[in-house]
């Protein structure tokens, strides 16, 4: 990565950043929020067991969404380390921990595949039984990704405060992502996170939006990302 140039490595953060959000868009927006029903288990068992495949497909999303969050935290880190490396490298560590659990919550989201699938030895629970514990599973991934948040919301606390301190790029990315991430600490308080999930996701989008298509677009200033990298 120290090989590419500045304008190149922030092309191909803002690529990751746009699969990142493709990702997320159709396996919640799209898939999950289609078939489950948080509030009747025997509907949300009968969508999944019509739309298997489907289902399936919207775990295989989930995880290119976070391998993608994945790869641009570590890209931002490189392309942001020149401003504040101690800043950089939090903003990277926070964001590793926050996809890796949101990566293990995943397998709650597969959880009602395995136990709708009819195994022999899921006999000794009754249909309604089965049907209840796959909703509680998708609930446990629903809360499990609300933990992750707040360690993402930290991350980009540090990556809005590195955008600022910048030179290389415009100060109002930085201030739309310190506003995002703070947003997202709203989940330290689940009941708190919840009420405001549809604002703050909102707002993260178009954000989202703004940074991936000025990165993909217009890259870094080169000349002052270099100036700023010299600087001990």
């Amino acid at each position: 990565m120290t090989d590419m140039s500045p304008k190149t490595l922030a092309r191909l953060t803002g690529a990751f950043s746009l699969l990142l959000l493709i990702g997320g868009v159709v396996a919640q927006g799209l898939i999950a929020n289609r078939l489950v029903s948080s509030r009747d288990a025997g509907v949300t068992a009968a969508n999944i067991l019509a739309h298997t495949q489907l289902y399936r497909l919207g775990f295989t999303f989930f995880l290119v969404e976070m391998a993608a969050q994945t790869a641009m935290v570590t890209l931002f880190y490189v392309l942001l380390r020149p401003v504040n490396r101690t800043a950089a490298l939090l903003s990277l560590v926070f964001g590793a921990v926050g996809a890796t659990i949101k990566t293990l919550a995943r397998a709650f989201y597969y959880a009602p595949l395995l136990l709708l699938g009819g195994a022999s030895y899921l006999t000794v629970f009754d249909a309604s039984q089965l049907q209840t514990l796959s909703l509680l599973f998708v609930k446990i991934n629903n809360q499990i990704a609300a933990i992750a948040l707040v360690f993402l919301g930290v991350s980009t606390i540090c990556q809005g405060y590195l955008i600022v301190r910048s030179t290389f790029l415009p100060r109002f990315l930085g201030v739309l992502a310190l506003v995002g991430g703070f947003g997202w600490l709203a989940y330290l308080y689940p009941p708190l996170g919840s009420a405001l999930f549809y604002y703050l996701i909102v707002f993260s989008l178009l954000s989202a939006l703004l940074m991936t298509g000025w990165l993909l677009m217009r890259g870094v200033d080169e000349q002052r990302w270099r100036e700023q990298a010299q600087v001990p």
